[in-house]
């Protein structure tokens, strides 16, 4: 399914370029069927689970906190609304509402650091792992630890930075075991200092010119593929 720029927006919401590689590097690693059923966590602004629904995914739209107008009307914007469910209250850490194996894919994006222990976020990939059917699948585009230099400035200008638990691509791949397939990547490096989204795209661009030969360890983003 090919998108236009337009839905990209509302499905990835902000630094758009960068974040989007997670899209297609999904798709390249998972095959994702209509009729399937989803879990999408920390959904506030229902980016995931749009584009999920958009494919004839039947999606579990959760957040730990109440979901925005915005929200419902994006995804009735799409006429979508009827494969969504929407779910408040939940933690990443514990999805004891949820039966084991009763999804096919979970699926989140720029959430997990919101835990700010790496035990509490293995403890979520756990319980991710418990309500997945075998052969199902995580898929998640999170915010890497990145370079010295994103360290500096995120102190510097993220106001969330204090309390938020970036994933390290070296030395947090321990959170993935016991998983029968692990497929990851990293992408970004330049895109994260604009300060606008027309920054972003911009510096986007040369990225793509310098990702190659950076360490995965060095970007900003990570995007993974686990196949339980």
């Amino acid at each position: 399914m090919k998108y236009d720029n337009e839905i990209i927006k509302d499905v990835i919401q902000w630094d758009v370029k960068t974040w989007s590689k997670a899209l297609l590097f999904w798709k390249k690693n998972f095959s994702i069927k209509t009729e399937m059923r989803a879990l999408a966590l920390g959904e506030r602004e229902g980016g995931v689970s749009l584009w999920l629904a958009l494919q004839g995914v039947s999606v579990v739209c959760t957040d730990y906190n109440e979901f925005p107008e915005e929200t419902t009307q994006l995804h009735k914007r799409y006429n979508i609304s009827d494969r969504i469910y929407y779910e408040q209250g939940v933690d990443l850490a514990d999805l004891s509402k949820f039966p084991a194996s009763s999804f096919d894919l979970v699926v989140f994006k720029s959430v997990l650091g919101a835990l700010s222990h790496k035990e509490k976020q293995q403890k979520a990939f756990e319980e991710m792992k418990r309500v997945l059917k075998p052969g199902g699948a995580i898929l998640f585009a999170e915010n890497g630890k990145g370079s010295k230099l994103h360290s500096v400035f995120r102190k510097k200008f993220i106001k969330w930075n204090s309390y938020w638990r970036y994933l390290d691509y070296k030395r947090d791949q321990d959170l993935f075991a016991g998983f029968s397939s692990v497929k990851l990547t990293a992408s970004g490096f330049i895109a994260v200092f604009g300060r606008t989204e027309k920054q972003r795209s911009v510096l986007a661009k040369f990225d793509r010119i310098i990702n190659p030969i950076l360490p995965s360890s060095f970007n900003y983003v990570v995007f993974g593929v686990l196949t339980k």
